[in-house]
Formats: structure tokens, sequence, C-alpha cells
């Protein structure tokens, strides 16, 4: 046999395997739990094109129950299955005049995008230098993965941020409420923070942590 049919033999194999590995997407089946890899996929012959398309940020999150006066409604795997193994979500960040997103941290890189209002956002970086910008509409700022990073309105009309990150989970974990809501005692936390006992005492109030 020449090479030339040895070739086109080998491309013809090559191709039959590449064919039958493809997956396209791998829609979340929340009906069984999540792995270190996500969700399960659904059977692609029930989905639709509803599976692909979220609809939830048509409307404005409720900052009038949170202290900080903010919300997020997110897109992320649970919320959105089709997001499941794609490596993103996004979410819709609401902010009250005066509102703000505490100092927080998550396992994904991030990309603000100001939609409406004008806001302060800003990143501290592991060196601990500070960077942080007034932004407005149609205004961009990168937050890198892990990094305390913070939002808030300073302008005079409620803010609206599109938030979208590099994982279908990132995760969010904001400090005050880490900081109130645990249960390790009041006195590790004073030690570990040099915050005062009435600082302590009344993070672990408003957010009803014990100990």
């Amino acid at each position: 046999m020449d090479q030339p049919m040895i070739f086109l033999m080998m491309l013809s194999i090559l191709l039959s395997f590449s064919s039958a590995s493809v997956v396209d997407f791998c829609v979340a089946d929340l009906n069984y739990p999540v792995g270190p890899a996500g969700f399960p996929c659904k059977n692609p012959a029930t989905l639709t094109s509803n599976d692909f398309v979220f609809s939830g940020f048509s409307v404005a999150g409720n900052t009038s129950n949170s202290i900080f006066k903010s919300a997020i409604t997110k897109a992320n795997h649970h919320t959105f299955p089709a997001l499941n193994g794609l490596g993103i979500s996004i979410s819709r960040l609401d902010l009250a005049v005066g509102g703000i997103a505490p100092l927080h941290t998550h396992r994904a890189d991030e990309m603000v995008l100001v939609i409406e209002g004008t806001i302060i956002s800003g990143f501290i970086a592991s060196d601990n230098t500070a960077y942080y910008k007034t932004m407005n509409k149609g205004d961009i700022m990168i937050l890198p993965q892990s990094l305390l990073h913070f939002q808030i309105n300073i302008g005079d009309i409620p803010a609206v941020l599109f938030v979208s990150l590099n994982s279908p989970s990132p995760g969010f974990q904001f400090l005050p409420l880490s900081l109130g809501s645990n249960n390790l005692p009041s006195e590790i936390i004073e030690k570990t923070t040099l915050l005062d006992p009435q600082q302590v005492k009344k993070l672990k109030n408003v957010f009803r942590g014990t100990n």
C-alpha cells in the first residue's frame, strides 16, 4: 500500500474518533449533586432553545432589604444550567444610592461593566497596593482572581453593573459577613484582625454569628 493511501486511512480513522468524541455543551442536570467537574449533563434529546437563554436580568434586584443597599442576581450553573462546564458566568449587581458591594473575593477573574450610574471600583493587590477608579456608564474594570475588591455607588441615581467571571461557579466570600456570621470565638477574631471587642460584637450581632 502506498504512502498517500496509508495517510488517507489514518486521517479517516482520526476524524472518526474526533467526531465521535465532540461534546458541544453539557447543560447541567440539577437532579444530581455537583462534583469538581460540575454537574452531570442532561440528555441532549430533551433540550430546547429555552435551555440556552437566561432572562433573570430584566428586573432590578431588591436593594431595600440589604444592610449594604445592594443586590446581586447570579447567572451561574445553578441558576443557568447551560453554563455548566463552560468556564463562565455573569451577574447583575444593583447598588442603591450610597450602596456598596463590600470587600469580597472569589475564585475567578472578574470584569465589571457599568450600565448605569457612577461608582468607585477597586481592588487590593497581594503587595497591598490599592487600585481604584471612579467609573461611569460604559466603563469596564478588571479585578484579578482571589484579590479583595469592592464597589461603591457615589452617584445620585441607582447604579447597575454587569459582572462577568471566568468560572460557572466563582463563589463569593464577603469580608464583613465572613467575620460576623461564623462560630469562631470573638477573642480569636479580635486577635487575628486587631478589631476592638465592640466592633466584633457589632459584626456578630448584625450577621448573627455565635461565640
